[in-house]
């Protein structure tokens, strides 16, 4: 399928999921449908029914394994599918968001090949918002191809994810990122990776790198000209999940400024 269909045909499925699976859900969920998986993460039933039409549909576009959320926390093996073609899936991403009735929240899809994804997408459930890219053509919003910029803003905008950091590490992230005007975290990165490309936050700095949280919006994001890599430089891989700390920035620039400064705290 040539890549400008395989946009359309993504948008068409993760609509429909939205419709049929996500949307009815929300503001209206029961105690029962919310469980925790986690300290900090929840799942609902949107996020199951959301998993399995994705990966249904996803099976009709190119018939690959698929990596989703949901059953890779059932079923670990499943995290073995990402040294392949494979699709990532977060069915729902921003669950805590939305399992209290507020924004934002997404689906964030990827295709991925040999440990690293090619091709992404990220859709806003409320707005609309449809973001796709491939690797080598460049990053699109609503079909329109964009370039990241900066806030402009002097210090730089910050959003600083220290959730899952613990002990020294916590303290130099904080030390690194004290430089900067530092802005609550959406908790979803189906946000977070569009304010990095679209002026709104000029750098991000994530510690859990899980495929299906990050495989779409690093590749998005570096399309668009910005740049997410792992401090030490190295890019993201999909098969390195396990591997924590993450920056992404509005430009290359941004991106090294920060490294540096994370570097000088250890």
């Amino acid at each position: 399928m040539k890549p400008t269909a395989l946009h359309e045909a993504i948008h068409a499925l993760v609509r429909e999921v939205t419709a049929r699976a996500i949307l009815p859900r929300y503001r209206r969920l029961a105690a029962h449908e919310v469980t925790a998986k986690a300290a900090d993460d929840v799942v609902t039933i949107a996020d199951h029914e959301a998993e399995d039409m994705l990966t249904e549909g996803l099976a009709r576009l190119a018939d690959l394994p698929v990596v989703g959320e949901e059953a890779a926390h059932a079923e670990p093996a499943v995290f073995e599918r990402l040294a392949g073609d494979c699709w990532i899936v977060d069915p729902l991403d921003g669950t805590r968001n939305f399992a209290r009735g507020a924004a934002p929240f997404g689906i964030l899809v990827a295709m991925a090949s040999g440990g690293e994804a090619h091709s992404a997408w990220i859709y806003d459930c409320l707005s609309g918002r449809f973001c796709a890219a491939q690797r080598g053509a460049g990053a699109f919003v609503n079909g329109e191809r964009i370039a990241a910029r900066p806030s402009g803003e002097n210090p730089p905008v910050a959003a600083i994810s220290l959730i899952f950091v613990d002990g020294a590490r916590r303290e130099a992230v904080k030390q690194a990122a004290a430089g900067y005007r530092q802005v609550d975290v959406p908790y979803c990165a189906a946000e977070q990776y569009p304010r990095l490309a679209l002026g709104a936050n000029d750098l991000s700095y994530f510690e859990r790198t899980l495929p299906w949280d990050h495989a779409s919006g690093a590749l998005w994001l570096g399309e668009a000209g910005g740049k997410c890599a792992r401090p030490d430089g190295s890019p993201y891989r999909v098969d390195d999940w396990r591997r924590k700390g993450l920056i992404g920035a509005a430009s290359p620039q941004l991106w090294e400024a920060m490294a540096e400064r994370l570097a000088g705290f250890g």
